[in-house]
């Protein structure tokens, strides 16, 4: 019997036909968003986790998250290990500094580099440095060797490290996932990170109780393995960089215009720079007040930040959930947040009681991330491709770079007026400050 003629036949069969519209559909998106599109892989999952379906990104997620939990770890262990050493609010502020203040200048080179490198084989190299410095605290933990001046040096060292590893990572998600996937993996990036703020802290409270301050120096070296394998494994496309002749400072130069030229995305960094050095000391100050003030010890240090942890976790729940288009008035709800922020972290410095100081720092672990992750979030959609290594580098300097300003204004206000009287008194000038930017601000009030 004869066949059906060839006019009659399906060119392909139906999957391999889905798979043909499918690149078609892909290659349109990159045409008109000018950005790399990532072909969702075939796993089903629900809402909240939707971009974890995609392979890449699933493994990058695991990596960062098991690191993370080694730096919460040594985080807790490095701000005990200083006051036993010193006995010293001071030197706190001192050390938070050199950790953050690399990211003042490190972090905007780091952006124009991964705007002209592969991102995947920077963020091994940064990574890679990251280890080893965990390494060499741990070894001279052990060895009883280290003091202050070398916690300093170390801090500061891993601050440059992961200052020009930041913008790399950020500009790094828009390649793992489709665009329809972005919001949410921003969204899980950040519930990765405060999950990781619940365990760490915990985790490392504890240990240092059992087997002392170093072992957590060595777990945190030991965790960076992980995001090591993901990257050395990885396969991702290099996305289009930008090769042109021009200098460095040329190209920096560049990224703070574009970002002036574009006023929303000033106004939001703004925002997110006001929180960082006038809210953020506060954290650099937990051990402080966990054995001072609330007389908690370690373990109670390590809860106090697992709160902190718990309420942030919720809010990149909420951003991964909801998405940009799930948000309305988006300007009011930015400076909301940051508002409550303020309110509850100048309510827990005067808190004598544990739990209300638990309560406090899970709201204000809540309010601060939905409006950092929302920045985020914003300023990754209104970004080109081509400039998204810069603009995430302004983007953590203003959440990261200047918070070792504020650590070092308040260390030394802690030193005239006491630690609380220091952290409530500058989280009054944020909140005066955000406020007066909203209403200043019209672009901002227009964010809807």
């Amino acid at each position: 019997m004869p066949g059906p003629s060839t006019s009659d036949q399906d060119p392909a069969p139906p999957r391999a036909r889905d798979e043909i519209q499918g690149q078609a559909l892909q290659a349109v998106a990159v045409e008109e968003t000018g950005a790399p599109q990532v072909a969702p892989a075939s796993i089903e999952m629900p809402r909240v986790l939707r971009a974890l379906r995609n392979p890449d990104y699933r493994n990058f997620w695991i990596g960062n998250f098991l690191s993370n939990i080694g730096t919460w770890m040594q985080n807790v262990a490095q701000g005990w290990l200083v006051l036993e050493l010193s006995n010293s609010a001071f030197w706190l502020g001192v050390v938070g500094f050199a950790a953050s203040a690399p990211m003042l200048v490190f972090s905007l080179i780091g952006g124009v580099i991964a705007d002209r490198v592969d991102r995947r084989r920077m963020m091994i190299r940064t990574q890679t440095a990251m280890m080893l410095f965990a390494f060499i605290m741990a070894a001279l933990s052990y060895a009883k060797l280290i003091n202050v001046p070398e916690i300093v040096l170390l801090a500061f060292a891993t601050g440059v490290a992961l200052s020009l590893n930041m913008p790399s990572y950020q500009a790094l998600v828009p390649q793992l996932v489709p665009r329809e996937d972005l919001t949410n993996a921003i969204g899980l990036n950040s519930a990765q990170f405060n999950l990781s703020r619940i365990i760490g802290p915990s985790l490392g409270g504890f240990v240092m109780a059992w087997l002392g301050v170093s072992t957590n120096f060595l777990l945190n070296g030991i965790s960076f393995l992980a995001l090591l394998l993901v990257l050395v494994r990885m396969r991702v496309p290099p996305p289009e960089l930008d090769d042109s002749s021009a200098t460095m400072w040329q190209h920096l130069a560049d990224g703070f215009r574009y970002v002036l030229d574009h006023r929303q995305m000033a106004a939001l960094l703004t925002l997110v720079g006001l929180a960082s050095i006038f809210g953020f000391p506060y954290l650099m100050f937990m051990p402080y007040f966990a054995r001072d003030i609330l007389h908690v010890g370690p373990r109670g240090l390590g809860l106090l930040l697992a709160c902190s942890g718990f309420g942030s976790l919720g809010a990149a729940a909420t951003v991964a959930y909801l998405g940009v288009t799930g948000v309305r008035r988006r300007g009011r709800l930015l400076v909301t947040s940051g508002s409550v922020f303020f309110v509850s972290v100048i309510l827990f410095t005067f808190s004598r009681d544990f739990l209300l100081c638990c309560g406090l720092l899970a709201v204000a672990g809540y309010s601060v991330i939905l409006m950092v992750a929302l920045v985020n979030t914003l300023l990754q959609h209104l970004s080109d491709e081509a400039m998204r290594g810069r603009v995430m580098s302004i983007y953590t300097v203003a959440f990261l770079g200047f918070a070792p300003v504020g650590s070092l204004i308040a260390g030394s206000l802690a030193g005239a007026v006491t630690a609380p009287y220091a952290i409530a008194g500058m989280c009054s000038i944020a909140l005066l400050a955000s406020l007066a930017l909203y209403f200043l601000r019209r672009e901002l009030r227009d964010l809807n």
